[in-house]
């Protein structure tokens, strides 16, 4: 079976800067898996998922990206995302004149483009995953993330997720500066919308989410590449006893690295 992502030993730096961020990392997502990423700040877990989505900002210097058996590594970001990547931000951008529900509707023909559903249609879609989120509708006129909330600029993520339906979503800390409530809310949707043929890779530092998120995976990871993986109760300890886990089994230094 294809492989929905395949890392092979990747290796990348700042273009400008000649400095290493990405020492090798390898990874494999099948359809319909979750899996976790978890390592402490400065690790580069940012990083791994926007060379994932070819942000220009870095230069892969060794290793491939394959997404269903083909490297993409060549692919500009918005020809990745019509592939069916798509990547939520740790801190989403604040447009200015480009209303949410416009961006929706734009965004999915453009991924879509075979889809014939009628704009009456995509609206009526839109408007449902906006409740299911706890949001208002005027949420749909305001332009993207211009004045939202924390919480609503993630359920905003959430919901072009759960509309423009890609085959891997990349969520990078999705549940930070979330309240109890909301997370709730965030993870419940999350849920509802995985599928059978979507592969997720939740970037997290906190275990939290993953009571709601049940990972298939969850990976460690420190400078640069992933150095454990384990099933749910890796990320567990770690909640327990923090990153230390790490040293004591792999007699990697933390504070070195």
């Amino acid at each position: 079976m294809t492989a929905l992502l395949e890392i092979r030993d990747l290796r990348a730096e700042v273009i400008g800067e000649g400095v290493e961020i990405l020492k090798g990392v390898n990874l494999i997502i099948n359809k319909g898996e979750t899996h976790a990423l978890m390592g402490p700040n400065g690790s580069g877990k940012s990083t791994l998922a926007h060379v994932i989505m070819g942000n220009p900002k870095y230069r892969v210097t060794s290793g491939d990206i394959l997404f269903e058996g083909q490297s993409i590594l060549n692919l500009s970001t918005d020809e990745r995302a019509r592939l069916g990547l798509f990547l939520s931000f740790q801190i989403p951008e604040e447009i200015e004149g480009i209303k949410m529900r416009q961006f929706l509707i734009n965004s999915y023909r453009n991924i879509h483009s075979k889809d014939e559903r009628t704009l009456l249609d995509l609206n009526k879609s839109i408007s449902e995953l906006t409740q299911k989120l706890d949001l208002n509708q005027d949420f749909l006129e305001r332009y993207i993330n211009t004045g939202f909330s924390g919480g609503e600029k993630k359920k905003s993520e959430i919901l072009q997720m759960g509309f423009l339906k890609p085959k891997l979503c990349i969520l990078d800390e999705i549940d930070s500066g979330l309240d109890i409530d909301a997370l709730r809310i965030v993870s419940e949707s999350l849920n509802s919308f995985r599928t059978e043929e979507m592969g997720i890779l939740l970037i997290t530092h906190y275990q939290r989410i993953l009571n709601y998120v049940v990972p298939d995976f969850v990976h460690v990871y420190i400078d640069g590449r992933i150095v454990m993986t384990g099933k749910k109760e890796l990320a567990e300890e770690i909640e327990e006893m923090g990153y230390s886990i790490i040293e004591r089994e792999l007699g990697i230094n933390i504070n070195e690295e």
